[in-house]
C-alpha cells in the first residue's frame, strides 16, 4: 500500500513501528472508509434475510386490518414492513417506483375505463379480489341511522365526506362511489380519523363498500345499504409480470377473509 500511494505510513525501528505524520492523516481516513463499508455491510449483507413488505392502500379500514392480522401471522422474527394509507395516485405511484408491492383500491363501472389505462401505462395490472354493492357510513346517532336503507334524497340535507386526493382530484381517482353527483354540501379532507370526527359532530356521511373493522372503528359507526347503489370491485395492482412475494400472498389471504 505504501508503494502504491507515494509514502511511508509506518516508520520501522529496532524498536517496534511508529506512525508517520502522513500515515496517522491517512489512518484516519482509512477508518471512515472501514466504518462505512461495515454500516453498508450489516444493512445489505449480514441482515439480508430480513422479510421486507409495503403496501399503500386508498382509506379502507379492512385493508389496514387485513395488515394488522398479516403481521400476526407472518411468522417471521426479523421484518421491515411498511403500510400508506394515501391518496388514489400516490398509491398507483408507490406500486409504480417499487415503494410498496400492493395498491389496494376499487374501480367500478365509471372509473374501470380510465383507471385501467392509467394502471396499465405506469406498467402495472390491477387484480380484482372481490366485488361489493355501495353503502352509506354514518354515526350511529345519525337522524338516519336506524334505517334498513338509504337514497340519495334522504341524504341531501346532509353533509357528504370525501377524501382529499390532492392536485390529482378528478372524478375518476375518487374514492367514494357516485363522485359525479352533484352534492349540495360536500366536505374533503386528507385523513380517517378526522372523517370519523365530522360524521360525529355534522351527521356527516360518506359512502363506502360497506366492509368495516369495528375492532378498529369502533361500534359507534353504521353501514346502511344505498338505494341508488353502483356495484364496485376491491383489488390490487401490482407490477405488471412480477410474482408476489410469500408475504404478500399472506396479505391477499388475509384481504380476501374480510368479503366473506
Amino acid at each position: 500500500m505504501e508503494n502504491e500511494i507515494g509514502f511511508n505510513i509506518f516508520v520501522r525501528t529496532n524498536r517496534g513501528i511508529l506512525l508517520t505524520g502522513e500515515g496517522e492523516e491517512f489512518l484516519n481516513y482509512a477508518r471512515g472508509v472501514s466504518e462505512q463499508f461495515g454500516l453498508l455491510y450489516e444493512r445489505y449483507v449480514e441482515k439480508r434475510a430480513k422479510e421486507k413488505f409495503s403496501v399503500s392502500m386508498q382509506h379502507y379500514t379492512f385493508a389496514v386490518k387485513a395488515f394488522i392480522d398479516t403481521v400476526k401471522t407472518a411468522g417471521i422474527d426479523c421484518y421491515e414492513f411498511a403500510v400508506y394509507e394515501t391518496t388514489t395516485a400516490e398509491v398507483i405511484e408507490n406500486v409504480k417506483n417499487l415503494k410498496s408491492e400492493i395498491g389496494i383500491l376499487y374501480r367500478s363501472e365509471f372509473n374501470e375505463k380510465a383507471l385501467t389505462k392509467i394502471i396499465s401505462e405506469n406498467g402495472l395490472e390491477f387484480v380484482e379480489l372481490f366485488q361489493c354493492d355501495t353503502y352509506v357510513y354514518l354515526w350511529h346517532r345519525h337522524p338516519l341511522a336506524g334505517k334498513d336503507c338509504i337514497s340519495m334524497q334522504e341524504l341531501a340535507p346532509f353533509p357528504c365526506l370525501a377524501f382529499d386526493q390532492g392536485k390529482n382530484n378528478s372524478y375518476y381517482f375518487a374514492e367514494e362511489m357516485n363522485s359525479t353527483y352533484e352534492y349540495e354540501r360536500l366536505i374533503h379532507a386528507s385523513d380517517r380519523a378526522t372523517l370519523l370526527n365530522l360524521m360525529v359532530g355534522l351527521n356527516a356521511y360518506t359512502l363506502c363498500s360497506g366492509i368495516i373493522c369495528e375492532e378498529l372503528n369502533g361500534e359507534d359507526y353504521k353501514a346502511i345499504p344505498l338505494v341508488e347503489s353502483e356495484k364496485i370491485c376491491i383489488g390490487y395492482v401490482k407490477q405488471k409480470g412480477i410474482k408476489i412475494s410469500p408475504i404478500g400472498e399472506v396479505y391477499i389471504q388475509a384481504l380476501k377473509h374480510y368479503s366473506d
